[in-house]
């Protein structure tokens, strides 16, 4: 097939993802508004249910309180419109070093977790990093992404095949998904991660929690993780790298943890 047509199909692809733009808590531009909000909430509503109904519960009643203890301290430092969402969480009993939090205030822990999470700073991190997903519409920005990738791919291989014929539709398809895998979506799953990062760091911090819990923490899952996909492949960001930004940002959020700490937020969840 012609080369041209590829990057003819590609290029379609990526103009069609031209749609309503924001600004995440970075400074970022953002690609947003495939689904609304509330289409969102009730998204995250039926995949949390899904969750309950098809992974067991953890009943240890202690890590379920101290689960509760660290959301409950986190998400009371959230700003508006977050603050005012009803925040559920859930402890699945499941050995992945895992968690994650979904629009419409729902979080899942995996018992997993306290493998790598060995105090309240580090479950912290992973606690704040997962709502900070959700304060910077990264749901929102994947579904729209893929959504208008999806429709591009589309319209070139429409393009291409009119052109080229059938068997030049199907390869645009193919080799069109490949790239936009390869350079689009992927790539922006890394930016989530970091900037998920920074929001989560912050938060964490502003709740009273050790910022330095986050370095410790990603340490840990780092050597947990066993081998990586090569970095271009991978939708997070390269460990060494995200260390060294931790490291970074913990210096400077020090104060941030003793103001809170100075007011009375100081966590002792156990």
């Amino acid at each position: 097939m012609n080369t041209k047509a590829i990057a003819l199909g590609v290029a379609t692809a990526l103009s069609v993802a031209a749609c309503a733009t924001t600004t995440s808590p970075t400074g970022r531009t953002q690609y947003v508004g495939a689904v609304s909000q509330a289409q969102l909430d009730q998204l995250g509503l039926q995949a949390f249910a899904q969750a309950k109904a098809s992974t067991p519960l953890s009943r240890d009643a202690a890590k379920n309180a101290y689960v509760g203890c660290v959301v409950r301290a986190v998400t009371a430092q959230l700003p508006a419109p977050w603050s005012g969402v009803r925040w559920e969480y859930a402890l699945f009993d499941n050995n992945e070093a895992n968690a994650w939090a979904l629009p419409g205030g729902k979080i899942g822990v995996y018992t997993g977790i306290f493998k790598v999470a060995t105090n309240q700073d580090q479950l912290a991190a992973v606690i704040a990093h997962e709502i900070g997903h959700v304060m910077a519409r990264h749901h929102d920005e994947r579904i729209t992404r893929q959504v208008y990738a999806q429709t591009g791919l589309g319209v070139a291989g429409a393009l291409a095949g009119s052109r080229y014929g059938e068997a030049a539709q199907q390869t645009t398809g193919q080799l069109g998904g490949a790239l936009l895998q390869g350079t689009f979506l992927l790539p922006n799953s890394r930016v989530q991660e970091s900037e998920a990062d920074v929001v989560g760091q912050e938060l964490m911090a502003k709740a009273g929690f050790d910022p330095e819990g986050a370095v410790s923490l990603w340490r840990n899952m780092a050597a947990a993780g066993g081998g990586r996909p090569p970095q271009w492949l991978s939708t997070h960001p390269d460990p060494a790298s995200r260390l060294r930004e931790l490291q970074a940002r913990a210096a400077g959020l020090t104060a941030v943890m003793q103001a809170a700490r100075n007011k009375g937020q100081t966590p002792h969840c156990r």
